[in-house]
């Protein structure tokens, strides 16, 4: 088990500004995407660099949270949890920002076409699959969904955000087949696989008597 953490660290995390400051860092990545599109700095194709980008970051949220629980484990900083939450529905702000990029800069808001789209092609189904795991997730992410699902239900539903994880990398690994780009693809695979190697691990050191 690891040991407590400096109460000074332990304090920082549970200081009121700790979340206000969270939510800036989230956004910041939003922020610089509007000032580079804004300023022309996209490049030549700018629909496909912010349709990119904001994939790119709703994996990295989908990281960052899942990352939580470890970390809190490991470093015994147990008021790392209190942004988990946060951390979880900026994952889904960035994946849902996504799916309205690809709707009005792909298809241009033509749904027969959307649906052809998700029909023909298994990478946008997988992604399809991976946000509305995500929007479920978010949906119930209060208190008051803990009050009605039951702690237990509520603890198993929210544990399919390891699939909304596995699924966002196969997108991902489809999205990147046709130009053989696998570096990316394995970092955040290797990232994916070793949280939750730490899952598993963590459980049976527990479960031992």
């Amino acid at each position: 088990m690891a040991r407590p953490a400096p109460a000074r660290l332990q304090a920082l995390l549970l200081h009121r500004a700790a979340k206000p400051a969270v939510w800036c860092l989230c956004l910041a990545p939003l922020a610089w995407l509007l000032y580079a599109l804004f300023t022309r700095q996209l490049g030549a194709n700018p629909a496909e660099a912010l349709l990119r980008s904001t994939g790119d970051w709703a994996l990295r949220g989908l990281c960052l949270a899942l990352a939580v629980t470890p970390l809190r484990q490991a470093l015994g900083l147990p008021a790392l949890a209190r942004l988990r939450r946060l951390i979880g529905l900026f994952a889904f702000f960035y994946a849902a920002v996504h799916v309205l990029c690809y709707l009005w800069l792909d298809m241009g808001w033509q749904w027969a076409l959307a649906l052809d789209d998700l029909r023909q092609r298994p990478f946008i189904l997988v992604g399809t699959l991976a946000a509305l795991v995500l929007l479920t997730l978010a949906l119930t992410s209060s208190h008051r969904a803990v009050q009605v699902l039951g702690a237990k239900s509520w603890q198993r539903l929210h544990h399919s955000v390891h699939a909304a994880a596995w699924l966002a990398l196969l997108h991902f690994y489809w999205m990147r087949l046709g130009k053989n780009q696998w570096a990316e693809v394995a970092v955040y695979a290797a990232i994916v696989a070793a949280l939750q190697w730490w899952r598993i691990r963590y459980r049976r050191v527990l479960a031992r008597p």
